[in-house]
Protein backbone atom coordinates (compact mmCIF):
# COMPACT_ATOMS: atom_id res chain seq x y z
CA UNK A 1 0.00 0.00 0.00
CA UNK A 2 1.52 3.23 -1.00
CA UNK A 3 1.74 5.36 2.22
CA UNK A 4 -0.46 8.86 2.09
CA UNK A 5 1.82 11.78 1.87
CA UNK A 6 2.00 12.93 5.48
CA UNK A 7 3.43 9.40 6.49
CA UNK A 8 5.97 9.39 4.14
CA UNK A 9 9.06 9.03 5.34
CA UNK A 10 12.16 11.47 4.20
CA UNK A 11 14.99 10.00 1.89
CA UNK A 12 18.06 11.95 1.21
CA UNK A 13 19.08 11.28 -2.14
CA UNK A 14 22.52 12.73 -3.30
CA UNK A 15 23.87 10.47 -5.71
CA UNK A 16 26.84 12.03 -7.10
CA UNK A 17 29.37 11.04 -8.41
CA UNK A 18 26.42 9.31 -10.64
CA UNK A 19 23.69 11.39 -11.75
CA UNK A 20 19.87 11.04 -11.30
CA UNK A 21 19.16 9.73 -14.82
CA UNK A 22 22.44 7.27 -14.37
CA UNK A 23 20.50 5.61 -11.59
CA UNK A 24 16.98 5.75 -11.82
CA UNK A 25 14.27 5.13 -14.88
CA UNK A 26 11.93 7.80 -14.45
CA UNK A 27 9.24 4.38 -13.51
CA UNK A 28 11.33 3.95 -10.92
CA UNK A 29 11.76 7.96 -9.76
CA UNK A 30 8.21 7.61 -9.98
CA UNK A 31 7.89 4.25 -7.61
CA UNK A 32 10.15 5.85 -5.16
CA UNK A 33 8.62 9.51 -5.02
CA UNK A 34 5.73 7.45 -3.98
CA UNK A 35 7.00 4.98 -1.27
CA UNK A 36 9.32 8.33 0.81
CA UNK A 37 10.06 11.75 0.30
CA UNK A 38 13.37 12.77 -1.69
CA UNK A 39 15.03 15.44 -0.03
CA UNK A 40 17.58 16.63 -3.00
CA UNK A 41 17.42 14.15 -5.78
CA UNK A 42 19.70 16.51 -8.17
CA UNK A 43 22.84 15.41 -10.10
CA UNK A 44 25.16 18.18 -8.17
CA UNK A 45 26.26 17.23 -4.61
CA UNK A 46 24.00 18.19 -2.24
CA UNK A 47 25.80 21.06 -0.25
CA UNK A 48 27.32 20.05 3.08
CA UNK A 49 25.06 22.85 4.74
CA UNK A 50 21.73 21.78 3.59
CA UNK A 51 22.50 18.18 4.11
CA UNK A 52 23.23 18.83 7.39
CA UNK A 53 19.98 20.45 8.36
CA UNK A 54 18.24 17.94 6.50
CA UNK A 55 19.71 14.88 8.28
CA UNK A 56 17.45 15.27 11.75
CA UNK A 57 14.79 13.93 9.96
CA UNK A 58 16.29 11.95 7.32
CA UNK A 59 15.49 7.79 7.09
CA UNK A 60 17.60 6.99 4.79
CA UNK A 61 19.85 8.30 2.83
CA UNK A 62 21.28 7.15 -0.81
CA UNK A 63 24.84 8.27 -1.61
CA UNK A 64 27.64 8.14 -3.83
CA UNK A 65 29.94 8.26 -0.86
CA UNK A 66 30.44 9.24 2.81
CA UNK A 67 31.81 12.56 2.12
CA UNK A 68 29.32 14.28 5.36
CA UNK A 69 31.80 13.94 8.25
CA UNK A 70 31.09 12.55 11.34
CA UNK A 71 26.87 13.07 11.89
CA UNK A 72 25.47 10.05 12.74
CA UNK A 73 24.84 11.43 16.11
CA UNK A 74 22.60 14.37 14.61
CA UNK A 75 20.63 11.71 12.84
CA UNK A 76 18.32 9.88 15.32
CA UNK A 77 16.18 8.68 12.93
CA UNK A 78 18.06 7.41 10.23
CA UNK A 79 17.59 3.84 9.75
CA UNK A 80 19.32 3.12 6.54
CA UNK A 81 22.78 4.20 4.32
CA UNK A 82 22.39 3.27 0.30
CA UNK A 83 25.60 3.41 -1.53
CA UNK A 84 25.11 3.76 -5.22
CA UNK A 85 28.54 2.65 -5.50
CA UNK A 86 29.74 -0.52 -5.99
CA UNK A 87 31.68 -0.80 -2.46
CA UNK A 88 31.10 0.33 1.01
CA UNK A 89 32.05 4.48 2.08
CA UNK A 90 35.35 3.65 4.21
CA UNK A 91 34.92 6.78 5.89
CA UNK A 92 31.83 5.92 7.64
CA UNK A 93 31.85 4.72 11.63
CA UNK A 94 30.34 0.96 11.10
CA UNK A 95 30.73 0.53 14.97
CA UNK A 96 28.47 3.28 15.36
CA UNK A 97 26.16 2.02 12.36
CA UNK A 98 26.13 -1.44 13.54
CA UNK A 99 25.43 -0.32 17.47
CA UNK A 100 22.50 2.10 16.45
CA UNK A 101 21.00 -0.27 13.76
CA UNK A 102 21.51 1.87 10.33
CA UNK A 103 21.86 -0.82 7.84
CA UNK A 104 24.67 0.40 5.05
CA UNK A 105 24.04 -1.55 1.47
CA UNK A 106 25.85 -1.42 -1.13
CA UNK A 107 25.29 -1.69 -4.60
CA UNK A 108 27.49 -4.04 -5.92
CA UNK A 109 24.96 -6.72 -6.77
CA UNK A 110 23.77 -4.64 -9.55
CA UNK A 111 26.86 -4.85 -11.58
CA UNK A 112 27.18 -8.35 -11.20
CA UNK A 113 25.61 -9.94 -14.38
CA UNK A 114 27.60 -7.06 -17.06
CA UNK A 115 31.38 -7.78 -14.80
CA UNK A 116 30.86 -11.23 -15.29
CA UNK A 117 30.04 -10.92 -18.75
CA UNK A 118 32.79 -8.87 -19.42
CA UNK A 119 35.09 -11.18 -17.92
CA UNK A 120 34.36 -14.10 -20.14
CA UNK A 121 34.54 -11.66 -23.50
CA UNK A 122 37.83 -10.56 -22.02
CA UNK A 123 38.64 -14.53 -21.66
CA UNK A 124 37.54 -15.38 -25.15
CA UNK A 125 39.36 -12.11 -26.54
CA UNK A 126 42.49 -12.58 -25.06
CA UNK A 127 42.58 -16.75 -25.40
CA UNK A 128 41.75 -16.58 -29.16
CA UNK A 129 44.01 -13.47 -29.74
CA UNK A 130 41.43 -10.92 -31.35
CA UNK A 131 42.37 -8.14 -31.04
CA UNK A 132 45.62 -8.17 -32.49
CA UNK A 133 43.92 -10.16 -35.37
CA UNK A 134 41.43 -7.68 -36.03
CA UNK A 135 44.38 -4.80 -36.10
CA UNK A 136 46.19 -7.51 -38.60
CA UNK A 137 43.36 -7.41 -40.58
CA UNK A 138 42.61 -3.49 -40.69
CA UNK A 139 45.93 -2.99 -41.86
CA UNK A 140 45.83 -6.04 -44.86
CA UNK A 141 48.66 -7.60 -43.03
CA UNK A 142 45.98 -11.16 -41.86
CA UNK A 143 47.17 -14.60 -42.32
CA UNK A 144 44.45 -16.35 -43.68
CA UNK A 145 44.54 -20.16 -42.59
CA UNK A 146 48.32 -19.80 -41.30
CA UNK A 147 48.45 -22.49 -38.66
CA UNK A 148 51.12 -21.01 -37.06
CA UNK A 149 49.72 -17.75 -36.14
CA UNK A 150 47.10 -19.95 -34.01
CA UNK A 151 49.50 -22.31 -32.03
CA UNK A 152 49.35 -20.06 -28.98
CA UNK A 153 45.33 -19.42 -28.96
CA UNK A 154 43.10 -21.50 -27.33
CA UNK A 155 39.73 -23.11 -26.06
CA UNK A 156 38.05 -22.16 -23.39
CA UNK A 157 35.83 -25.38 -23.37
CA UNK A 158 36.49 -27.80 -21.32
CA UNK A 159 39.58 -25.95 -19.60
CA UNK A 160 40.60 -25.41 -16.08
CA UNK A 161 39.42 -22.36 -14.25
CA UNK A 162 40.45 -20.51 -11.00
CA UNK A 163 38.56 -18.02 -9.70
CA UNK A 164 40.49 -15.70 -7.41
CA UNK A 165 37.81 -14.40 -5.15
CA UNK A 166 34.15 -15.60 -4.88
CA UNK A 167 31.61 -13.07 -4.37
CA UNK A 168 28.77 -11.25 -6.35
CA UNK A 169 30.75 -11.63 -9.57
CA UNK A 170 32.08 -15.16 -8.95
CA UNK A 171 28.84 -16.76 -8.57
CA UNK A 172 27.24 -14.97 -11.75
CA UNK A 173 30.10 -15.66 -13.63
CA UNK A 174 29.84 -19.65 -12.27
CA UNK A 175 26.55 -19.83 -14.07
CA UNK A 176 28.02 -18.61 -17.18
CA UNK A 177 30.75 -20.74 -17.83
CA UNK A 178 28.59 -23.83 -16.77
CA UNK A 179 28.23 -24.57 -20.87
CA UNK A 180 31.75 -24.36 -21.31
CA UNK A 181 31.89 -27.37 -18.53
CA UNK A 182 35.30 -25.85 -17.02
CA UNK A 183 36.29 -27.40 -13.36
CA UNK A 184 36.30 -24.12 -11.30
CA UNK A 185 38.71 -23.70 -8.49
CA UNK A 186 38.35 -20.77 -6.32
CA UNK A 187 40.29 -19.21 -3.73
CA UNK A 188 38.32 -17.26 -1.36
CA UNK A 189 39.76 -16.84 2.34
CA UNK A 190 36.53 -14.98 3.26
CA UNK A 191 34.10 -18.05 2.98
CA UNK A 192 34.41 -21.65 4.24
CA UNK A 193 35.20 -24.98 2.40
CA UNK A 194 31.59 -26.02 2.89
CA UNK A 195 29.96 -23.33 0.94
CA UNK A 196 32.04 -22.96 -1.81
CA UNK A 197 31.78 -26.83 -2.38
CA UNK A 198 27.98 -26.14 -2.00
CA UNK A 199 28.33 -23.57 -5.06
CA UNK A 200 29.28 -26.04 -7.37
CA UNK A 201 33.46 -24.85 -7.12
CA UNK A 202 36.29 -26.37 -5.72
CA UNK A 203 38.39 -25.12 -2.96
CA UNK A 204 41.72 -24.62 -3.80
CA UNK A 205 44.74 -22.66 -2.33
CA UNK A 206 46.37 -19.60 -4.30
CA UNK A 207 49.75 -21.56 -5.48
CA UNK A 208 47.18 -24.19 -6.42
CA UNK A 209 45.34 -22.83 -8.06
CA UNK A 210 47.75 -20.54 -10.35
CA UNK A 211 49.55 -23.46 -10.96
CA UNK A 212 47.17 -25.63 -12.75
CA UNK A 213 44.52 -23.25 -14.29
CA UNK A 214 44.29 -22.44 -18.38
CA UNK A 215 42.41 -19.40 -17.18
CA UNK A 216 42.65 -17.25 -13.96
CA UNK A 217 39.70 -14.98 -12.71
CA UNK A 218 40.51 -11.80 -10.51
CA UNK A 219 37.39 -11.45 -8.47
CA UNK A 220 38.44 -10.44 -5.32
CA UNK A 221 37.19 -7.28 -3.15
CA UNK A 222 40.12 -4.78 -2.07
CA UNK A 223 40.82 -5.35 1.07
CA UNK A 224 43.24 -3.77 3.94
CA UNK A 225 44.86 -7.31 4.01
CA UNK A 226 45.30 -8.46 0.25
CA UNK A 227 47.09 -5.68 -1.68
CA UNK A 228 49.13 -7.59 -4.08
CA UNK A 229 47.97 -10.55 -3.36
CA UNK A 230 49.11 -11.77 -6.56
CA UNK A 231 52.92 -10.96 -5.89
CA UNK A 232 55.71 -11.49 -8.66
CA UNK A 233 56.27 -14.92 -7.08
CA UNK A 234 52.53 -16.39 -7.34
CA UNK A 235 52.20 -14.84 -10.57
CA UNK A 236 55.31 -16.56 -11.94
CA UNK A 237 53.33 -19.67 -11.46
CA UNK A 238 50.95 -19.12 -14.21
CA UNK A 239 51.47 -21.32 -16.92
CA UNK A 240 52.77 -20.17 -20.49
CA UNK A 241 49.82 -20.47 -22.12
CA UNK A 242 47.52 -19.29 -18.83
CA UNK A 243 45.20 -16.23 -19.51
CA UNK A 244 44.72 -13.63 -16.08
CA UNK A 245 41.55 -11.78 -16.69
CA UNK A 246 41.77 -8.78 -14.01
CA UNK A 247 38.02 -7.35 -13.23
CA UNK A 248 37.98 -6.73 -9.86
CA UNK A 249 40.40 -3.90 -8.73
CA UNK A 250 44.34 -3.74 -9.69
CA UNK A 251 44.87 -3.42 -5.63
CA UNK A 252 44.92 -7.10 -5.84
CA UNK A 253 47.54 -7.60 -8.27
CA UNK A 254 51.85 -6.48 -7.90
CA UNK A 255 50.86 -4.64 -11.14
CA UNK A 256 54.43 -4.37 -12.17
CA UNK A 257 55.16 -7.36 -12.13
CA UNK A 258 51.99 -8.29 -13.95
CA UNK A 259 53.24 -6.00 -16.24
CA UNK A 260 56.88 -7.11 -16.58
CA UNK A 261 55.66 -10.48 -17.14
CA UNK A 262 53.38 -9.90 -20.00
CA UNK A 263 56.08 -8.10 -21.47
CA UNK A 264 58.65 -11.22 -21.35
CA UNK A 265 56.06 -13.66 -22.89
CA UNK A 266 55.21 -15.29 -19.49
CA UNK A 267 51.40 -15.63 -19.97
CA UNK A 268 48.64 -13.39 -21.39
CA UNK A 269 46.11 -11.09 -19.39
CA UNK A 270 42.86 -9.33 -20.41
CA UNK A 271 42.82 -6.02 -17.84
CA UNK A 272 40.12 -3.78 -17.01
CA UNK A 273 41.34 -1.63 -13.93
CA UNK A 274 44.45 -0.65 -13.11
CA UNK A 275 46.08 1.08 -10.28
CA UNK A 276 45.71 4.85 -11.48
CA UNK A 277 43.00 5.84 -13.63
CA UNK A 278 43.15 7.14 -16.68
CA UNK A 279 46.20 5.15 -16.99
CA UNK A 280 49.19 7.28 -17.56
CA UNK A 281 49.84 7.75 -21.11
CA UNK A 282 52.88 6.22 -21.09
CA UNK A 283 52.71 3.01 -18.92
CA UNK A 284 54.21 0.09 -20.78
CA UNK A 285 51.30 -2.32 -20.43
CA UNK A 286 50.18 -0.08 -23.20
CA UNK A 287 52.69 -1.65 -25.59
CA UNK A 288 52.01 -5.49 -24.38
CA UNK A 289 51.20 -7.40 -27.65
CA UNK A 290 49.74 -10.10 -25.34
CA UNK A 291 47.06 -8.11 -23.14
CA UNK A 292 43.88 -7.05 -23.89
CA UNK A 293 43.11 -3.87 -22.17
CA UNK A 294 39.75 -2.27 -21.30
CA UNK A 295 39.32 1.50 -19.48
CA UNK A 296 37.17 0.23 -16.17
CA UNK A 297 34.06 -0.58 -18.50
CA UNK A 298 33.45 -3.87 -17.39
CA UNK A 299 30.25 -2.74 -15.26
CA UNK A 300 29.46 0.55 -17.22
CA UNK A 301 26.64 -0.41 -19.26
CA UNK A 302 22.89 1.31 -19.01
CA UNK A 303 21.20 -1.95 -17.73
CA UNK A 304 23.51 -2.04 -14.90
CA UNK A 305 23.25 1.60 -13.77
CA UNK A 306 19.04 1.50 -13.38
CA UNK A 307 19.83 -2.29 -11.84
CA UNK A 308 21.24 0.18 -9.16
CA UNK A 309 18.02 2.25 -8.58
CA UNK A 310 15.90 -0.78 -8.91
CA UNK A 311 17.57 -2.15 -5.99
CA UNK A 312 17.47 0.61 -4.03
CA UNK A 313 13.87 1.42 -4.59
CA UNK A 314 12.94 -2.43 -3.70
CA UNK A 315 15.23 -2.04 -0.41
CA UNK A 316 13.80 1.50 0.78
CA UNK A 317 10.56 -0.11 0.47
CA UNK A 318 11.53 -2.90 2.39
CA UNK A 319 12.83 -1.07 4.95
CA UNK A 320 9.70 1.50 5.44
CA UNK A 321 7.69 -1.39 5.41
CA UNK A 322 9.77 -3.14 8.53
CA UNK A 323 11.32 -5.94 6.48
CA UNK A 324 14.86 -6.63 5.81
CA UNK A 325 16.32 -5.21 2.48
CA UNK A 326 17.47 -8.26 0.16
CA UNK A 327 18.42 -6.89 -3.14
CA UNK A 328 21.56 -4.50 -2.21
CA UNK A 329 24.38 -5.79 -0.24
CA UNK A 330 24.54 -5.78 3.34
CA UNK A 331 27.45 -4.53 5.19
CA UNK A 332 28.73 -7.15 8.01
CA UNK A 333 30.85 -6.41 11.23
CA UNK A 334 33.55 -8.62 9.92
CA UNK A 335 34.28 -7.78 6.50
CA UNK A 336 32.74 -3.68 6.72
CA UNK A 337 35.81 -2.43 7.85
CA UNK A 338 38.40 -4.28 5.71
CA UNK A 339 37.22 -2.82 2.51
CA UNK A 340 39.59 -0.65 1.01
CA UNK A 341 38.38 2.08 -2.02
CA UNK A 342 40.64 1.97 -4.52
CA UNK A 343 40.97 3.99 -8.08
CA UNK A 344 37.58 5.44 -8.68
CA UNK A 345 37.11 7.74 -11.98
CA UNK A 346 34.84 11.01 -10.42
CA UNK A 347 33.51 12.78 -13.78
CA UNK A 348 34.48 16.70 -14.05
Amino acid sequence: MTPLASERRKVIVDPFFRSMDDVFSPAQLERLAAIVEIVWGRDEPMPLAEFTASLPDAFAVVTGGWRYGDVLDDAPNLRAILTVSGGWPPELDYSRCFDRGIRVLSAAPAFAAAVAEMAVALALACGRDLVAEDRAVRASEERFLDSASTLETSLLFGKPVGFVGFGNIGRRLRELLEPFGCEIRAYDPWLTDAYLLEEGVEPSGLPQLLETSQVVFVLATPTTENRALLSRELLQLLRPDAVLVLVSRAHVVDFDALTELVLAGRFRAAIDVYPSEPLDREHPIRGASRAVLSPHRAGLVREALLEIGSRVVDDLEAIVQGLPPRRLQLAEPELATRYVRTTQIVPP
